[in-house]
C-alpha cells in the first residue's frame, strides 16, 4: 500500500501527501543549496524523523512501563558535509519533562531512543549526538 505521494512543484519545492490522512508537508530546497529556504528541507526532515521517531518510541515504551511522559521537548542541528553533499551529524537534545524519574526508568527511556527504528536505519556514518537533559 501505497503510504504518501509527492509532488514536484517547481522552483525546487515538493509537496508531499500522506494519503491515510491527505496531511501535507511541504519541502524546499535550503539556501545553500539553491533554495528559498522557505520549508524544511529534505535532509531537515531525515533529522526531524530521527528526533520525532525517538521521542515516539519513549512515549510507548513509557506508557508499557507505566513512566510518566508528557512534554517532552528536542531540539535538533544537522550537519552537512560536502563532496557529496550529505547528512554527516544530527545533534539532538532531549529536554524531559518534570518529573522525578529514577535511574532505572531514565535508562528504560533513554535505551528505547537510541534505539528507535529511525535511529537504527541511518546510514552508521552519519553521526548520531544525543544528550539527555533532566530538570
Amino acid at each position: 500500500m501505497t503510504t504518501s505521494r509527492i509532488t514536484y512543484e517547481g522552483d525546487l519545492r515538493t509537496t508531499c501527501t500522506h494519503l491515510k490522512s491527505q496531511n501535507q508537508i511541504i519541502t524546499d530546497a535550503p539556501i545553500d543549496n539553491h533554495g528559498k529556504g522557505e520549508a524544511f528541507s529534505p535532509t531537515d526532515l531525515l533529522a526531524t524523523s530521527l528526533v520525532s521517531c525517538m521521542m515516539t518510541i519513549m512515549g510507548i515504551k513509557a506508557k508499557k512501563e507505566g513512566i510518566p511522559f508528557t512534554k517532552a521537548e528536542a531540539e535538533m542541528q544537522k550537519v552537512m558535509a560536502e563532496d557529496p553533499r550529505r547528512v554527516s551529524e544530527i545533534v539532538v537534545t532531549i529536554k524531559m519533562p518534570k518529573e522525578t524519574y529514577s535511574n532505572e526508568q531514565k535508562k528504560i527511556l533513554e535505551n528505547a531512543a537510541l534505539n528507535c527504528p529511525v535511529a537504527k536505519s541511518l546510514n552508521s556514518e552519519i553521526k548520531q549526538t544525543i544528550k539527555f537533559e533532566y530538570q
